[in-house]
């Protein structure tokens, strides 16, 4: 099978539960040709600082623009990111952020121990490059509207994917066909942005 092939190299960024292989995430992995993605943490897996320093880590080893590709948590840690760090990023695909304000299932952790581990508060200025955020009308972690008006803040471009879960393996997703048009989208600018230099 061919690869689909970007000018940027993608850098997967999972949520909290870091690798799973059924993932849209881990799907799109084995279809693109210049890819990475974030290593799991082995110790302070909660601590979001760790995360962060994940992703420097991982941006440390890549030469050339990247568009970074993160799913829930993942999107959280990426705006973390943004705001400490620089990098050739040419672009952002923000996949289903959760709500930090929201109470999350049981399962999850509670915003207090989020908060301790310095995920709260959240980044709310504009991103130095494009993005584009994509929310879905019934996450169990975030309402549609808080979802949007995160998009606002960041300047994202807000993608309105539907009643899709939290686009995760148990919503169902799988492979994402989705991700791979928005993430063209964000490479093509690019190559515009090359041509027109």
């Amino acid at each position: 099978m061919a690869k689909l092939f970007t000018n940027s190299t993608v850098l997967i960024i999972p949520g909290l539960r870091d690798h799973v292989e059924e993932h849209w995430q881990t799907h799109l992995s084995t279809k693109l040709q210049k890819v990475r993605t974030v290593e799991p943490a082995e110790t302070n897996k909660l601590n979001c600082a760790n995360r962060v320093a994940r992703i420097e880590a991982e941006l440390k080893k890549i030469q050339g623009p990247v568009i970074l590709v993160a799913h829930s948590a993942g999107v959280l840690m990426t705006v973390h990111w943004a705001f400490k760090h620089q990098a050739n990023i040419q672009g952002a695909l923000l996949v289903a952020p959760p709500d930090l304000s929201q109470k999350w299932p049981e399962n999850y952790p509670s915003s207090e121990s989020l908060r301790e581990e310095g995920w709260d508060p959240l980044p709310q200025e504009k991103l130095s490059f494009p993005s584009i955020v994509v929310a879905s009308t019934n996450d169990h972690l975030a309402s549609f509207e808080s979802v949007a008006y995160l998009a606002a803040l960041w300047g994202s471009d807000l993608v309105n994917a539907g009643a899709v879960g939290h686009l995760n393996p148990a919503s169902g997703y799988g492979d994402w066909p989705l991700a791979e048009e928005l993430i063209l989208k964000l490479d093509q600018s690019y190559r515009d942005s090359m041509q027109s230099a």
